[in-house]
Order: structure tokens, then C-alpha cells, then sequence
């Protein structure tokens, strides 16, 4: 597979209506009016500058923060100075405004919103809490995301995406791994999220959910038949494994010194190129390649290991006297052994 060539999916645009779905636990404040406008923009913007009457960079495409500097600027003012100020704002277009602090909002504030249908939300974080909260929100509600054929499956805590061309066994391995105590996240659709710059995030659809289908069985539900531990909706992909046959012309990795990477959105994964023989137990291979990738994640690369202990060994040779080279066994004497 040739991740370069999978494509990117971005949403253009979201509701305004979806915020209320954001971990900044949002209150609306003007009943339904304008929960069907778009957010165009994943910018968070306070309006500063343009209350105080100086609108000509003013950002009016972004969703408008009001925190305590705006809230204390508005509250300094007389009423009809107010009335102007906030009128400044809602001349134009605005998506949405949200109140930090659970600050009660002006009644002309929320008046002069009705007329314009401009949605105003508050919440009880404070403008720093607020603005981590929506804008971590909005990223991934704007991340680009791909969708690849495979099967991913949390394996001692480690996301492993299983691909391979179609019938060579990837949900039948899925499946043996969740018999053994693995969860399962998606079946065949499995779409992989950009977070940040470093991350892929993995889930499911909707519709295909924790079903999976065994060629020769059909359609069964992984939920349903080994219970909620046996799921997740989601897990960071940290290796790829893909699963091809056993080709004598192709050349496998025998001390796994240099490692393979595949790119997804400029993010680069670690990949396991897997032969397919009968009476191989992929299952186990799939477990002792997530502990490997473990060990190495806190430090301990056997490959090197292995390595640096021959190196060190043909150095002492070459240094000492000229002879033959036996490699001798590991203790030098058996005890006795009674079990």
C-alpha cells in the first residue's frame, strides 16, 4: 500500500450547533437562533481591537472569545457606549461568541445578538481553559483524515494496524488477538486521523462499528460476542504491520537493525513487512512485535544489543591470541537438575 497516494479528507466546515458538543462545556444563551451558521475558520479570535472601535483587521470569520479585558472594557462604558461597542461586532458576519469566567452577559449584548443571529454561548472556564479546550476541539474537528482497508487492533496497549491485499487474513489474525485479550478498534474501514504534528489517531465508522466479517462465517459482532473489554473507539496507530505471502525472490529483515517507516500525512509510522507461510502463528509474532516496539519505546533495542555483544567479541579476538573462534555455551557448568 502507498500511503502517499491515499487522499486527504478535510472538513471545510462545521455548525456552530456542533460546539455544544466540545469538552468546554458550552451554555446557549440565545435559543436556536443561528445554530445552523458555518465555522469556516479553526482560529479562536478576541475582539479587543474592534470593541473598542478599530475594525479594519478585524477577524470577524473566527469564533469571538469574551474574556475578563473585554468583559471589564464593556462594563466601564455607559449603556449607549456599550450599545455602540457591541454594535461594532455584530455589523458583521460573526459565526458565533462565547463568554469565559460564567460571566453574565449584558441584556443588550444578548438583545443585539437576536437582531444580527448571532449565537452567544458561555461557559464556566476561564479564557485560558476555554481557549485550550475549543481549540483542541476545533483541530480535530478540521484534521485531515484518510481512510485505509485494514484492521486495527490495541495490542499490549500498542495501536497495530494490520494491512495486506484482500483475503489474506487480517481480520481472521484481529480476531485471534481479541480471543487472546487484545481490543479491538476497526475492521475493515479504518479511518486515521492527523492530530497535532506527530500524531495518528484511528477509529471506525458509524456504520461498520465493531462488526467484522470471516470469510466462510459472515458477519459477527466483536461487542456483543466478547463484551465491552474486547473494544475501543480509538487508539493512537504507533506500527503497521502489512502481511504479504512468502515470496524466495523477496528479502525479509533478519536483525531488524534498520527500521522501516511508511508516511500518513507527513507523519512517519513504523512498519513490519510480515511473510505468510502455513503454520506460521502470525498471532504471536503480531504480540512479541508490540513488546518489541515496548521495549524499544523505553530504551532497550535487542538488535543493538545482539549487535554490540558481537562487535565486542570479534574485538577481543582480534586483539588476542590467533585462533579459531568458537562461540562457547552459556554458563560453564551445568547443575544438577532434580524437577
Amino acid at each position: 500500500m502507498k500511503f502517499e497516494e491515499l487522499e486527504e479528507i478535510t472538513q471545510e466546515s462545521i455548525f456552530v450547533e456542533s460546539l455544544l458538543n466540545s469538552p468546554a462545556k458550552l451554555k446557549l444563551l440565545t435559543g436556536n437562533i443561528g445554530l445552523d451558521k458555518l465555522i469556516k475558520n479553526k482560529d479562536l479570535h478576541r475582539p479587543q481591537l474592534a470593541l473598542a472601535g478599530f475594525v479594519e483587521l478585524f477577524n470577524h470569520n473566527q469564533i469571538q472569545i469574551i474574556g475578563n479585558t473585554e468583559y471589564f472594557y464593556l462594563k466601564s462604558l455607559s449603556k449607549q457606549q456599550r450599545i455602540n461597542s457591541i454594535k461594532n461586532l455584530a455589523q458583521f458576519d460573526i459565526p458565533c461568541v462565547i463568554i469565559t469566567n460564567g460571566r453574565e452577559p449584558f441584556p443588550e449584548f444578548l438583545q443585539i445578538a437576536k437582531e444580527h443571529n448571532i449565537p452567544v454561548f458561555s461557559t464556566d472556564y476561564n479564557t485560558t481553559k476555554a481557549f485550550n479546550l475549543l481549540s483542541e476541539y476545533l483541530d480535530d474537528q478540521f484534521a485531515p483524515h484518510v481512510v485505509v482497508h485494514g484492521s486495527f487492533v490495541d495490542v499490549y496497549g500498542v495501536g497495530v494496524l494490520f494491512i495486506g491485499k484482500s483475503g489474506i487474513g487480517k481480520s481472521e489474525i484481529a480476531l485471534d488477538l481479541v480471543e487472546r485479550g487484545h481490543r479491538l478498534v476497526a475492521d475493515d474501514i479504518v479511518m486515521l486521523t492527523k492530530k497535532r504534528e506527530t500524531i495518528i489517531m484511528g477509529t471506525g465508522t458509524s456504520l461498520v462499528q465493531h462488526f467484522m466479517e470471516i470469510r466462510g462465517l459472515g458477519i459477527i459482532d466483536i461487542r456483543q460476542m466478547f463484551g465491552i473489554r474486547a473494544i475501543r473507539f480509538q487508539k493512537r496507530l504507533e506500527i503497521i504491520v502489512e502481511l504479504e505471502e512468502w515470496s524466495q525472490k523477496q528479502e525479509y529483515t533478519r536483525t531488524g537493525l534498520d527500521e522501516t517507516y511508511a508516511n500518513i500525512m507527513g507523519v512517519e509510522i513504523s512498519m513490519v513487512k510480515l511473510p505468510i507461510i502455513p503454520g506460521k502463528n502470525i498471532t504471536v509474532i503480531a504480540e512479541v512485535i508490540a513488546i518489541n516496539y515496548l521495549l524499544r519505546t523505553y530504551g532497550y533495542n535487542a538488535a543493538k544489543v545482539f549487535t554490540d555483544n558481537l562487535k565486542d567479541a570479534i574485538k577481543k579476538r582480534s586483539a588476542g591470541p590467533q585462533r579459531n573462534f568458537q562461540d562457547k555455551r552459556l554458563i560453564n557448568y551445568f547443575q544438577g537438575d532434580n524437577e
